[in-house]
This record gives structure tokens, C-alpha cells and sequence, in this order.
């Protein structure tokens, strides 16, 4: 019996040590198990961040993209504006200075938006000097006009030949409608000073295909009719004048 009691101490003995062996063995697996866990966590965190930086860096490229366009868009000239005038000869294609005249661009602009010079002529014609239009018709009965404008004539813009300026009377800031293209240098029209005399007239574009249309206009035929000189014999007529497409 004493042998017995012994051996199921023993029994309980070894019974516990192999519990303890295998609780320690479970510890540490949790604890490896734990361990993979946080390490996968940190590796997804990192992962998390670093996708965010990229994002970031993306996103500040794309701003710095975005301002350097802008900026690039602020530092061009917006274009100006191209008229063709369709006459009876040929198409003169012309390009407004609304940069440097915009008050003249614009009020000629109008003008062709309103279609007003279709059907008008050029009614004093001068070789060697210019040619002028955008006020009578074939019937030479002139038209009526919207207000008179400020006169921008400047040193800076030069009646030279293939420039497009402004007609007026004596009276400074007289121009309307009527405009003339220069077939020649005409300094004598050129902006000299404040006065009446030297204000000069204003040039607000320039033709860019079809001077060879103004050198044939300029050398037709001309006389007189009712109180107007250097009207030509042959009508040249004004078709259209349309905003370029």
C-alpha cells in the first residue's frame, strides 16, 4: 500500500510537471503568435505610410504642375483677334491690335459683328497713299454710324504700309466706322504730338495676307463723284467682313 501511494504521487507529480511543460509551451506559442501579429501590423502601418507619402509627393507635383501652367498661361499674350475682308478683288486677312488699341478693336469689331460693312465700299482710293472704306454704299449714300471714339493713335504704332488705322475728320476723337489701310509708309499720319495738328491717326492693325489685294485696289481707276475725289471708276465693293474661324 505504501508502494502504491508512492507511485501515485509520483503519478500526480509527473502529471503536473507535463501540465506546466505544456501551459509554457502554449505561453510561448500565444506569445510567438502575438509577436507575428504586431510585427505584420507595424509592416501594414509602414505600408499605410508610405503609400501616403506618395500620395503626397503626387498630389504636390500636380499642384506644382498646375501652378507652372497657370503661371505659363499668365505670361502669354492672349491672341489677338484676325478679321478677313472678302471685297470684290480678293480677301485681305487682317490682325487687330486689341492689346494696344482696344477701345478702336473693339468698337471695329462691333462693327463686323453687326455685319455693318457688308455691301459698303472702298470710296477714295490713292495709290501710293492708302485705301479707305466702311462708310458708303455702292450708291454712295453713307450710312449712319454708332458713337464717335477716343482716338489711340500713338508714336508707338506706326502708320506703315499694311497697316489698318482709323479715319477721322479735323476733329481728334471723330472716327467711327470709317477705316483706310496704308499703301505706303505715311509718317505724316503718325502720332507727333497732343495738338490737333500732331495727334495723328490711329493704327490698330495690320494686314497679314493679302496686301497684293490692296496694291490692286489701290491701282484702279479713279474720278470724281458728286463732291468725293479718288472715288474708283469700278466699284470695289465690301462683300463681308467676318471675325476669322
Amino acid at each position: 500500500m505504501q508502494l502504491a501511494g508512492k507511485l501515485l504521487v509520483f503519478a500526480a507529480v509527473m502529471l503536473l510537471v507535463l501540465i506546466q511543460v505544456n501551459c509554457s509551451e502554449q505561453a510561448e506559442q500565444v506569445e510567438e503568435a502575438e509577436q507575428v501579429e504586431e510585427a505584420e501590423q507595424v509592416e501594414q502601418v509602414k505600408q499605410v505610410e508610405q503609400v501616403k507619402q506618395v500620395e503626397q509627393v503626387e498630389q504636390d507635383n500636380q499642384i506644382e504642375q498646375n501652378k507652372q501652367k497657370e503661371e505659363s498661361m499668365t505670361d502669354q499674350p492672349l491672341a489677338n483677334p484676325v478679321v478677313v475682308v472678302n471685297t470684290s478683288m480678293g480677301e485681305i486677312k487682317i490682325e487687330l491690335w486689341a492689346d494696344k488699341a482696344p477701345i478702336t478693336v473693339e468698337n471695329f469689331l462691333q462693327y463686323v459683328d453687326d455685319e455693318f460693312y457688308d455691301g459698303k465700299i472702298f470710296h477714295r482710293v490713292i495709290k501710293g497713299f492708302m485705301v479707305q472704306g466702311g462708310g458708303f454704299d455702292t450708291e454712295m449714300k453713307e450710312s449712319r454710324t454708332r458713337d464717335q471714339i477716343k482716338n489711340e493713335a500713338s508714336a508707338e504704332r506706326l502708320n506703315k504700309r499694311g497697316t489698318i488705322a482709323m479715319a477721322r475728320t479735323g476733329v481728334v476723337d471723330s472716327a467711327t466706322s470709317q477705316f483706310f489701310i496704308n499703301h505706303s509708309d505715311n509718317a505724316f499720319l503718325d502720332h507727333q504730338n497732343e495738338t490737333p495738328q500732331g495727334f495723328g491717326y490711329c493704327a490698330f492693325g495690320e494686314v497679314i495676307e493679302g496686301i497684293d489685294v490692296v496694291d490692286k485696289i489701290a491701282a484702279v481707276a479713279t474720278g470724281q463723284s458728286g463732291p468725293h475725289s479718288d472715288v474708283p471708276v469700278e466699284t470695289v465693293i465690301i462683300v463681308s467682313v467676318r471675325r476669322a474661324e
